[in-house]
């Protein structure tokens, strides 16, 4: 347990990380700030010190953060075009959508609605998110058309549109226990870059 008065280093992605154990062992409904606090072995205020507007505010940054993450992941993706195979790079970050922060995680931003209104103003206000995720995935795939790794009549922008779509629906439409979504999209990414493309 870190003392009162000292400074606790990454104290927010210590925070997020306990959060995403504390739902992943007891489900929605054991998310608390004081369960989040004690899974995270600091004060039992620290969660609301850092973040104002209590749990909501709290659970929308976690989300965020973890969809940022993979914004970031994605940006990265257009430079390996002509590496690995066009299946195995779109998987990487279709399958960082679906664990960045969960279908838990995203599920409970909305169903608690002042997390939901907070994640959405920050969309509004240019947060990464699914649509900067699906314009690096339409600039990767345009990347591996002009490499003739993709068909030549190919439309990239749909395929991302497609892709990112079936993610963002797998992601919350997913609860803890169902199916893993995984095999789902590697079915849609089979199909998208069609049996031409080399895998």
């Amino acid at each position: 347990m870190s003392p009162r008065g000292v400074a606790v280093p990454d104290i927010r992605e210590r925070l997020f990380a306990a959060a995403e154990r504390v739902v992943a062992r007891g489900g929605p409904g054991a998310l608390t700030s004081r369960a989040v606090t004690d899974e995270a072995g600091c004060a039992k205020g620290m969660l609301h010190t850092h973040f104002a507007g209590g749990l909501d505010e709290f659970v929308a940054q976690l989300v965020l953060d973890r969809f940022a993450r993979t914004a970031a992941l994605a940006a990265e993706l257009p430079r390996r075009a002509g590496q690995e195979t066009v299946a195995a790079n779109l998987a990487t970050v279709t399958t960082a959508l679906l664990t960045s922060a969960g279908p838990t995680m995203a599920g409970i931003a909305l169903t608690r609605p002042g997390a939901s209104a907070r994640f959405r103003d920050a969309m509004a206000a240019g947060a990464p998110g699914f649509a900067a995720v699906q314009e690096s995935v339409a600039a990767y795939l345009a990347a591996e058309q002009r490499l003739e790794r993709l068909a030549a009549d190919a439309d990239p922008e749909a395929l991302a549109l497609a892709l990112v779509g079936t993610a963002h629906h797998l992601l919350m439409t997913s609860w803890p226990g169902a199916p893993d979504p995984s095999a789902q999209l590697d079915r849609v990414i089979a199909a998208l870059t069609g049996p031409g493309t080399p895998r």
